[in-house]
Protein backbone atom coordinates (compact mmCIF):
# COMPACT_ATOMS: atom_id res chain seq x y z
CA UNK A 1 0.00 0.00 0.00
CA UNK A 2 2.79 2.66 0.64
CA UNK A 3 4.60 1.51 -2.68
CA UNK A 4 1.65 2.58 -4.19
CA UNK A 5 1.23 5.65 -2.54
CA UNK A 6 4.89 6.83 -3.15
CA UNK A 7 4.29 5.75 -6.85
CA UNK A 8 1.38 8.04 -6.33
CA UNK A 9 3.17 10.88 -5.55
CA UNK A 10 5.94 10.00 -8.01
CA UNK A 11 2.89 10.31 -10.71
CA UNK A 12 1.70 13.38 -9.62
CA UNK A 13 5.50 15.44 -9.00
CA UNK A 14 6.59 13.96 -12.79
CA UNK A 15 2.91 15.69 -14.59
CA UNK A 16 3.42 18.84 -11.82
CA UNK A 17 7.29 19.34 -13.13
CA UNK A 18 6.32 18.60 -17.19
CA UNK A 19 3.02 21.03 -16.58
CA UNK A 20 5.33 23.60 -14.84
CA UNK A 21 7.61 23.94 -18.11
CA UNK A 22 4.73 24.39 -20.65
CA UNK A 23 4.95 27.94 -21.07
CA UNK A 24 8.09 27.64 -23.00
CA UNK A 25 6.39 25.46 -25.34
CA UNK A 26 3.46 27.62 -25.11
CA UNK A 27 5.39 30.50 -25.65
CA UNK A 28 6.90 29.36 -28.79
CA UNK A 29 4.23 28.28 -30.47
CA UNK A 30 2.28 31.54 -30.01
CA UNK A 31 4.60 33.42 -32.72
CA UNK A 32 2.64 31.38 -35.06
CA UNK A 33 -0.61 29.88 -33.87
CA UNK A 34 -3.50 31.36 -31.68
CA UNK A 35 -4.24 29.49 -28.39
CA UNK A 36 -7.06 27.42 -29.19
CA UNK A 37 -5.27 26.05 -32.10
CA UNK A 38 -2.47 24.88 -29.79
CA UNK A 39 -4.84 23.37 -27.63
CA UNK A 40 -6.99 21.74 -30.33
CA UNK A 41 -3.47 20.01 -31.85
CA UNK A 42 -1.96 19.11 -28.25
CA UNK A 43 -5.34 17.23 -27.37
CA UNK A 44 -6.15 15.69 -30.94
CA UNK A 45 -2.09 14.16 -31.00
CA UNK A 46 -2.26 13.19 -27.59
CA UNK A 47 -5.87 10.98 -28.47
CA UNK A 48 -3.71 9.85 -31.31
CA UNK A 49 -1.31 8.88 -28.95
CA UNK A 50 -3.04 6.93 -26.19
CA UNK A 51 -4.94 5.02 -29.35
CA UNK A 52 -1.70 3.94 -30.74
CA UNK A 53 -0.32 3.33 -27.16
CA UNK A 54 -3.31 1.21 -25.81
CA UNK A 55 -5.31 0.67 -28.80
CA UNK A 56 -8.37 -1.09 -26.89
CA UNK A 57 -11.86 -0.36 -26.59
CA UNK A 58 -13.72 1.07 -23.66
CA UNK A 59 -16.65 -1.56 -23.11
CA UNK A 60 -19.19 -1.97 -20.96
CA UNK A 61 -19.88 1.41 -19.55
CA UNK A 62 -23.35 3.02 -18.64
CA UNK A 63 -25.08 6.07 -19.54
CA UNK A 64 -24.20 7.33 -16.18
CA UNK A 65 -20.33 6.64 -16.50
CA UNK A 66 -20.87 8.28 -20.06
CA UNK A 67 -22.53 11.61 -18.59
CA UNK A 68 -19.61 11.46 -16.22
CA UNK A 69 -17.14 11.09 -18.91
CA UNK A 70 -18.62 13.68 -21.23
CA UNK A 71 -18.45 15.94 -17.88
CA UNK A 72 -14.85 15.80 -17.45
CA UNK A 73 -13.88 16.42 -20.95
CA UNK A 74 -16.04 19.54 -21.19
CA UNK A 75 -14.63 20.94 -17.37
CA UNK A 76 -10.88 19.06 -17.61
CA UNK A 77 -9.89 19.93 -21.37
CA UNK A 78 -12.17 22.13 -23.17
CA UNK A 79 -13.29 24.70 -20.55
CA UNK A 80 -10.40 24.89 -18.06
CA UNK A 81 -7.88 25.89 -20.84
CA UNK A 82 -10.17 28.02 -23.01
CA UNK A 83 -11.08 29.97 -19.84
CA UNK A 84 -7.68 30.27 -18.81
CA UNK A 85 -6.44 31.37 -22.27
CA UNK A 86 -9.15 33.73 -22.12
CA UNK A 87 -8.47 35.16 -18.58
CA UNK A 88 -4.93 35.74 -19.89
CA UNK A 89 -5.99 38.15 -22.48
CA UNK A 90 -7.94 39.90 -19.93
CA UNK A 91 -5.60 40.49 -16.77
CA UNK A 92 -2.12 40.25 -15.94
CA UNK A 93 -0.23 36.44 -16.53
CA UNK A 94 0.63 36.94 -12.69
CA UNK A 95 -2.79 37.67 -11.43
CA UNK A 96 -3.93 34.26 -13.46
CA UNK A 97 -1.04 32.24 -12.06
CA UNK A 98 -2.42 32.59 -8.64
CA UNK A 99 -5.67 33.10 -9.21
CA UNK A 100 -5.63 29.32 -11.01
CA UNK A 101 -3.69 27.74 -7.51
CA UNK A 102 -6.65 28.00 -6.16
CA UNK A 103 -8.23 25.14 -7.11
CA UNK A 104 -6.78 22.74 -4.55
CA UNK A 105 -8.70 24.55 -2.12
CA UNK A 106 -12.02 23.97 -4.30
CA UNK A 107 -11.28 20.90 -4.76
CA UNK A 108 -10.66 20.24 -0.69
CA UNK A 109 -14.09 22.22 -0.06
CA UNK A 110 -16.07 19.90 -3.33
CA UNK A 111 -14.63 16.65 -2.24
CA UNK A 112 -16.13 16.98 0.92
CA UNK A 113 -19.75 17.58 -0.77
CA UNK A 114 -19.35 15.19 -3.06
CA UNK A 115 -17.08 12.63 -2.44
CA UNK A 116 -17.77 11.05 1.12
CA UNK A 117 -15.45 8.20 1.45
CA UNK A 118 -12.21 10.67 1.22
CA UNK A 119 -10.56 11.76 3.87
CA UNK A 120 -11.59 14.66 5.90
CA UNK A 121 -9.62 17.84 5.70
CA UNK A 122 -8.08 18.87 9.24
CA UNK A 123 -7.09 22.87 9.84
CA UNK A 124 -3.71 22.15 8.90
CA UNK A 125 -4.90 21.85 5.37
CA UNK A 126 -5.89 25.18 4.78
CA UNK A 127 -3.24 26.49 6.69
CA UNK A 128 -0.91 24.78 4.31
CA UNK A 129 -3.07 26.45 1.75
CA UNK A 130 -2.71 30.24 3.17
CA UNK A 131 1.03 29.70 3.45
CA UNK A 132 1.56 28.21 -0.53
CA UNK A 133 -0.69 31.08 -1.48
CA UNK A 134 1.40 33.82 0.02
CA UNK A 135 4.37 32.25 -1.25
CA UNK A 136 2.62 31.82 -4.84
CA UNK A 137 1.90 35.63 -4.60
CA UNK A 138 5.58 36.47 -4.30
CA UNK A 139 6.90 34.33 -6.88
CA UNK A 140 3.92 35.48 -9.23
CA UNK A 141 3.82 39.55 -8.73
CA UNK A 142 7.65 39.75 -7.57
CA UNK A 143 8.10 43.35 -7.88
CA UNK A 144 5.41 43.60 -10.20
CA UNK A 145 2.55 46.23 -9.24
CA UNK A 146 -0.97 44.78 -8.28
CA UNK A 147 -3.74 45.12 -10.70
CA UNK A 148 -6.96 43.90 -10.73
CA UNK A 149 -9.00 43.18 -13.38
CA UNK A 150 -12.84 42.18 -12.55
CA UNK A 151 -13.48 40.19 -15.81
CA UNK A 152 -9.82 38.36 -16.20
CA UNK A 153 -9.89 37.32 -12.35
CA UNK A 154 -13.14 36.52 -12.32
CA UNK A 155 -12.91 33.81 -15.46
CA UNK A 156 -9.39 32.81 -14.10
CA UNK A 157 -11.06 32.12 -10.59
CA UNK A 158 -13.71 29.91 -12.90
CA UNK A 159 -11.16 28.11 -14.52
CA UNK A 160 -9.58 27.13 -11.24
CA UNK A 161 -13.45 25.73 -10.04
CA UNK A 162 -13.66 24.27 -13.23
CA UNK A 163 -10.47 22.09 -12.62
CA UNK A 164 -11.52 21.11 -9.04
CA UNK A 165 -14.53 19.71 -10.89
CA UNK A 166 -12.64 17.68 -13.18
CA UNK A 167 -10.73 16.51 -9.93
CA UNK A 168 -13.71 15.40 -8.41
CA UNK A 169 -14.90 14.06 -11.55
CA UNK A 170 -11.51 11.91 -12.19
CA UNK A 171 -11.88 10.91 -8.80
CA UNK A 172 -15.43 9.16 -9.22
CA UNK A 173 -14.23 7.86 -12.67
CA UNK A 174 -11.40 6.03 -11.10
CA UNK A 175 -13.72 4.24 -9.26
CA UNK A 176 -15.47 2.62 -11.99
CA UNK A 177 -11.82 -0.15 -12.44
CA UNK A 178 -11.58 0.90 -16.26
CA UNK A 179 -7.67 1.16 -17.23
CA UNK A 180 -6.57 4.77 -16.45
CA UNK A 181 -5.51 4.91 -20.31
CA UNK A 182 -9.19 4.08 -21.48
CA UNK A 183 -10.65 6.44 -19.30
CA UNK A 184 -8.20 9.37 -20.20
CA UNK A 185 -8.72 8.84 -23.76
CA UNK A 186 -12.49 8.85 -23.13
CA UNK A 187 -11.99 12.06 -21.83
CA UNK A 188 -9.63 13.46 -24.60
CA UNK A 189 -12.26 13.09 -27.24
CA UNK A 190 -15.46 14.45 -25.20
CA UNK A 191 -12.92 17.21 -24.55
CA UNK A 192 -12.27 17.78 -28.05
CA UNK A 193 -16.13 17.33 -29.26
CA UNK A 194 -16.74 19.97 -26.91
CA UNK A 195 -13.56 21.96 -28.37
CA UNK A 196 -15.04 22.02 -32.10
CA UNK A 197 -17.53 24.76 -31.71
CA UNK A 198 -15.05 27.37 -30.05
CA UNK A 199 -12.93 26.61 -32.90
CA UNK A 200 -15.53 28.87 -35.20
CA UNK A 201 -15.97 31.34 -32.45
CA UNK A 202 -11.96 31.77 -32.38
CA UNK A 203 -11.16 32.07 -35.97
CA UNK A 204 -9.66 29.07 -36.85
CA UNK A 205 -7.79 29.07 -39.66
CA UNK A 206 -3.91 27.50 -38.80
CA UNK A 207 -1.59 27.59 -41.07
CA UNK A 208 -0.60 24.23 -40.96
CA UNK A 209 2.70 24.66 -43.26
CA UNK A 210 3.64 26.12 -39.73
CA UNK A 211 3.79 23.10 -38.07
CA UNK A 212 7.23 21.88 -40.51
CA UNK A 213 9.45 24.30 -38.90
CA UNK A 214 11.33 21.76 -36.69
CA UNK A 215 10.77 24.32 -33.89
CA UNK A 216 7.33 24.18 -33.59
CA UNK A 217 7.07 20.31 -34.36
CA UNK A 218 9.21 19.50 -31.52
CA UNK A 219 7.28 22.08 -29.46
CA UNK A 220 4.03 20.57 -30.83
CA UNK A 221 5.45 16.97 -30.13
CA UNK A 222 6.18 17.58 -26.47
CA UNK A 223 2.59 19.40 -25.57
CA UNK A 224 0.76 16.85 -27.10
CA UNK A 225 2.57 13.70 -26.39
CA UNK A 226 4.07 14.90 -22.33
CA UNK A 227 1.96 17.39 -21.32
CA UNK A 228 -1.19 15.90 -22.86
CA UNK A 229 -1.09 12.03 -23.28
CA UNK A 230 1.53 11.34 -20.59
CA UNK A 231 0.41 14.05 -18.06
CA UNK A 232 -3.24 13.26 -17.83
CA UNK A 233 -2.77 9.75 -17.74
CA UNK A 234 -0.10 10.22 -14.62
CA UNK A 235 -2.17 12.61 -13.30
CA UNK A 236 -5.44 10.42 -12.94
CA UNK A 237 -3.98 7.47 -11.74
CA UNK A 238 -2.31 9.92 -8.45
CA UNK A 239 -6.35 10.90 -8.26
CA UNK A 240 -6.68 7.39 -8.42
CA UNK A 241 -4.06 6.43 -6.00
CA UNK A 242 -4.10 9.09 -3.55
CA UNK A 243 -7.84 11.15 -3.42
CA UNK A 244 -8.56 14.47 -5.41
CA UNK A 245 -7.57 16.53 -2.40
CA UNK A 246 -3.98 15.05 -1.74
CA UNK A 247 -3.31 15.36 -5.64
CA UNK A 248 -4.49 18.42 -6.43
CA UNK A 249 -2.26 20.21 -3.74
CA UNK A 250 0.70 19.59 -6.29
CA UNK A 251 -0.44 22.76 -8.37
CA UNK A 252 1.33 24.80 -5.75
CA UNK A 253 4.51 23.70 -7.36
CA UNK A 254 3.54 24.95 -10.91
CA UNK A 255 4.67 28.07 -10.42
CA UNK A 256 8.36 27.16 -7.89
CA UNK A 257 9.12 24.85 -11.53
CA UNK A 258 8.41 27.83 -13.76
CA UNK A 259 10.89 30.13 -11.61
CA UNK A 260 13.51 27.34 -11.72
CA UNK A 261 12.70 26.59 -15.68
CA UNK A 262 13.52 30.41 -16.20
CA UNK A 263 16.81 30.31 -14.61
CA UNK A 264 18.04 26.93 -15.50
CA UNK A 265 16.96 27.35 -19.04
CA UNK A 266 16.05 30.81 -19.92
CA UNK A 267 19.43 32.39 -17.78
CA UNK A 268 16.66 34.36 -15.87
CA UNK A 269 17.87 35.39 -12.81
CA UNK A 270 16.10 34.47 -9.72
CA UNK A 271 15.25 37.59 -6.85
CA UNK A 272 14.95 37.29 -3.37
CA UNK A 273 11.34 37.93 -3.53
CA UNK A 274 11.18 34.51 -6.03
CA UNK A 275 13.28 32.74 -3.57
CA UNK A 276 11.46 33.59 -0.81
CA UNK A 277 8.07 32.97 -2.53
CA UNK A 278 9.46 29.21 -3.37
CA UNK A 279 10.48 28.79 -0.09
CA UNK A 280 7.03 29.78 1.16
CA UNK A 281 5.31 27.41 -1.29
CA UNK A 282 7.32 24.34 -0.72
CA UNK A 283 6.59 24.12 2.72
CA UNK A 284 2.76 25.05 2.31
CA UNK A 285 2.74 21.98 -0.18
CA UNK A 286 4.38 20.16 2.70
CA UNK A 287 1.90 21.08 5.17
CA UNK A 288 -0.97 20.64 2.55
CA UNK A 289 0.32 17.10 2.13
CA UNK A 290 1.35 15.41 5.56
CA UNK A 291 -0.71 12.50 6.78
CA UNK A 292 -1.35 14.16 10.12
CA UNK A 293 -3.19 16.58 8.75
CA UNK A 294 -6.07 14.26 7.31
CA UNK A 295 -8.48 12.82 9.31
CA UNK A 296 -10.87 9.80 8.49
Amino acid sequence: MEMKRSSGHAAALLTILIWGTTFISTKVLLVDFQPVEILFFRFLLGLLALLLIYPHPLKGTTRRQEMTFLVAGLCGICLYYLLENIALTCTMASNVGVIISVAPFFTGILSRLFLREEERLHINFFVGFVVAMAGIFLISFNGSKLELNPMGDLLALLAAFVWACYSILTRKISGYGYHTILTTRRVFFYGILFMIPALFLFDFSPDLSMLLRPVNLLNMIFLGLGASALCFVTWNFAVRVLGAVRTSVYIYMVPVITVATSVLILHEKITPMAAAGTALTLVGLFLSESKFFYKK
